[in-house]
């Protein structure tokens, strides 16, 4: 999975890019928050972002906000690096959009962590989104009838919303997704087909 990792001091950046790349991660570099935004504009822009939250340019809240508001960027998870630790500055960088937080210093293990959580929630993500994506398919392949049908009692045609009257199995192909095989119950085989086949063996008189 490629993750972009925005940072503006070098030695972190660097130790961060090594670090994910020995986890298995492939790591897209950005050193300010300019650089962080055009990165997660791009088409297959990286699905995970470790943003340090004082950036020049852009800062890293103010990525996340952006991102939230823009439609047409792909779901991104976004764990922010800060040395802010004070519960009021956390609350707010959830609140612009951050998906997680690591307090500086932090150690490598607490990181690692909190990149599986994420992946783990851009998987999940991916499988509703395929999930949804099927459902509504099938949905568009689906026709109900319901309500009240008005249907002659003697004919057995079915009126439709435009006042016509259609044969049964026409309204009902139009309707839905059911097929017709034309057969003869035996119910009017012993009254109907029978007796008629029984005239046509007759010799004319």
């Amino acid at each position: 999975m490629r993750i972009l990792i925005a940072e503006d001091n070098p030695q972190v950046r660097h130790m961060l890019e090594r670090t994910v790349a020995k986890w298995g991660y492939e790591a897209i570099i950005a050193k300010d928050g300019n650089e962080a935004w055009q990165v997660l504009q791009q088409e297959n822009s990286p699905q995970l972002a470790i943003l340090d939250w004082m950036m020049p340019g852009i800062d890293g809240i103010t990525i996340c906000r952006k991102v939230r508001e823009t439609d047409d960027i792909p779901p991104v998870y976004l764990l922010i690096l800060t040395a802010k630790g004070d519960k009021e500055d956390i609350v707010s960088g959830l609140r612009a959009g951050a998906d997680d937080y690591v307090t500086k210093p932090f150690s490598l293990e607490e990181l690692e962590a909190r990149l599986r959580v994420g992946v783990r929630m851009i998987q999940l993500q991916s499988t509703l989104r395929e999930q949804i994506k099927e459902l509504k398919d099938s949905l568009a392949h689906v026709k109900q009838l319901q309500g009240l049908l008005p249907i002659c009692s003697y004919c057995k045609k079915i009126c439709d919303d435009k006042k016509y009257w259609n044969e049964i199995e026409l309204y009902i192909a139009e309707h839905s997704d059911a097929e017709f095989s034309h057969v003869v119950c035996p119910e009017c085989n012993e009254k109907i087909l029978k007796p008629e086949l029984e005239r046509l063996k007759k010799p004319n008189e």
